[in-house]
């Protein structure tokens, strides 16, 4: 850390009290506005609520300082603004796509890198922004940003511990409280928000803590420099066709790798001055790391062209395809640094740092909005191919447009059902009707070898007989014996019109008690057999008979009967399984 930096911190006694309560209040209105239990689908509104109060607040911690509290309100308020507006147009959660959290890390990147953008100007007076203090308070706020989230671990350790304290001497408040959403909700924004304020205020100390964090990222340059270099040095050698069988891995490997180079590099050139490095070995490594970059953005580009040239578009090829193009920049810029500043290249990389930042925060923010949609472009693409006959019906991925594509992929599906194509038109108007993804890939897959391995794992009782036809593809399709390795006890009756599915790897979690006839399952819910009834040749799963699942009727006769006092109790007949001897599971008809 610099020395401007450490003479820029003052103590503020009021820092640590207001950004707690900031915290907790922050938790306060999060929890009322996400409300409690399992949420599946968030809509547009309290997406955008949300982000507004937790984006805000958070910002503010950072970049609040005594001298300029109405700026620095102003641009947290204002980032939190952007950010809701951006979930917003994004829409409810039910209509996101399986790429959609990219979107959430573009608006992330474009918020932190915005930070010590703004941090820095307002230092400088807004006129070109100094890369020494924007190097400085973006090193810091990450550290800060790590240390306040240990803090919070550690406040959860505590509060934990102190609950079991209690709970010896039969006092259950603290562990009642913590299961609560209400109360630890607000605990984590309170320590949040005192944890920041509490390091801020000890700027000495996460300035040596980010001296060692440069230090030991320093200490790795060599190994990764040593690494990419023998890598490179290989590929003549081994030839880049293992690298294309594995298209797959082969992009997000290199542009890791390429990230890495980046900041080790950065780690090590420092923000200049008194930072630059004066070790022989930490300079070529630098080097090595900054001329590596672009050749591994360049095979990552190639490995990507040739996956949407082989299979189209897809959400995921195309933010693969835009981070390639990121990437592309900052590696010709790196290259061009080393190639113009020979020795003094690091004097030339820092000012394009600063550069690279602002055009990266601005494309980040631009792809964290629906303006780009890459669900629509994707969806376009793949239909054309369809349409074309580029792609056969049977080859298409119905998957992925049903539920990868987001939106679009399932208008899409719903225009194909018009078809001129029988196929198509009947495939379309099938995939419509499957409400999870397993369902359609499992029908795509041929089924015999399915059934082939699902009787193997079958012990049928009470007699070894042919598993029914039907019966095995209603149990795959149903997933009744669980995963594809586990085994399972198919019990049919007599004439095999109704079958009990037994998964054997609950049993084996029953335990024996200290009574001789007593037994106690961890899982009721798996040990409990599933049950399955053949009506008319077809085999249905048959539910439980509770009220919700009777007739219009009987429904309205129970009504009229609780409001009138007919409640009465009788004896009834009812079957039960039983396992050796011992009875499991619900009673049923």
């Amino acid at each position: 850390m610099s020395e401007a930096v450490e003479q820029r911190d003052e103590r503020w006694p009021l820092l640590p009290p207001a950004l707690a309560v900031l915290g907790l209040a922050t938790g306060l209105i999060v929890h009322w506005i996400v409300g409690t239990g399992y949420q599946p689908e968030i809509s547009a509104v309290r997406l955008a609520l949300l982000s507004f109060v937790s984006v805000s607040a958070i910002l503010f911690g950072f970049v609040v300082i005594r001298t300029d509290l109405i700026r620095s309100a102003m641009f947290a308020l204002g980032c939190g603004a952007v950010a809701a507006l951006i979930l917003y147009f994004n829409g409810a959660t039910s209509g996101w796509s399986a790429t959609e959290g990219w979107r959430l890390l573009c608006l992330a990147l474009a918020i932190g890198i915005a930070a010590p953008l703004f941090q820095a100007g307002r230092e400088g007076g807004f006129r070109p922004i100094s890369y020494p203090l924007a190097h400085d308070h973006a090193w810091t706020n990450a550290v800060l940003w790590c240390l306040s989230w240990a803090f919070v671990g550690v406040v959860l350790l505590l509060a934990y511990l102190l609950a079991a304290l209690f709970d010896l001497i039969g006092i259950d408040l603290l562990s009642d409280l913590l299961r609560e959403e209400w109360f630890w909700r607000p605990l984590v924004g309170l320590a949040f928000g005192l944890g920041l304020a509490l390091l801020r205020e000890q700027r000495r100390i996460v300035g040596l803590l980010q001296d060692v964090a440069m230090l030991v990222l320093g200490v790795l340059a060599p190994v990764l420099a040593v690494g990419l270099g023998l890598f490179l040095i290989a590929l003549p050698f081994t030839g880049l066709q293992p690298l294309w069988e594995a298209t797959k891995s082969t992009t997000p490997i290199l542009l890791a790798c390429a990230v890495g180079a980046l900041l080790l590099v950065n780690a090590v050139i420092g923000n200049g001055g008194d930072d630059a490095p004066r070790n022989r070995v930490l300079r070529w490594a630098a080097l090595v790391l900054a001329v590596a970059i672009l050749p591994l953005v360049g095979i990552a580009a190639v490995a990507t062209g040739l996956r949407i040239g082989q299979y189209g578009f897809t959400p995921e090829r195309l933010w693969g395809l835009t981070f390639v193009g990121i990437a592309s920049v900052v590696a010709v810029a790196y290259l061009a640094s080393v190639v113009r500043g020979r020795g003094r290249w690091p004097e030339r990389v820092r000012p394009a740092n600063l550069d690279l930042a602002m055009i990266v925060c601005g494309v980040a923010l631009l792809l964290a909005t629906p303006l780009v949609s890459f669900n629509a472009i994707s969806t376009r693409d793949q239909v054309a191919r369809l349409e074309s006959g580029k792609v056969s019906p049977d080859k298409f991925d119905w998957a992925a447009l049903a539920f990868d594509f987001g939106e679009p992929g399932r208008k899409a599906l719903d225009r194909l059902k018009a078809s001129d194509n029988a196929v198509v038109r009947r495939t379309a108007a099938d995939i419509a009707k499957k409400e999870r993804r397993w369902e359609v890939e499992q029908d795509a897959s041929d089924p015999a070898p399915r059934l082939a391995a699902l009787e193997k794992r079958l012990r049928i009782l009470p007699r070894p007989v042919a598993v029914p036809p039907g019966l095995g593809e209603v149990l795959m399709s149903e997933r009744a014996c669980g995963s594809e390795e586990g085994r399972c006890t198919l019990w049919l009756s007599q004439d095999s019109s109704e079958a009990l599915v037994f998964q054997d790897d609950c049993f084996d979690r029953i335990e024996k008690q200290s009574e001789p006839t007593t037994f106690h399952a961890r899982s009721l819910s798996c040990t409990a057999p599933r049950r399955f009834v053949a009506a008319s040749g077809k085999w249905t799963e048959a539910e439980a008979n509770e009220l919700g699942r009777r007739s219009d009727a009987d429904r309205a006769a129970a009504e009229q009967g609780f409001k009138s006092g007919t409640i009465e109790v009788r004896p009834v007949q009812r079957r039960q399984v039983f396992v050796g001897g011992v009875p499991v599971g619900d009673p049923f008809e």
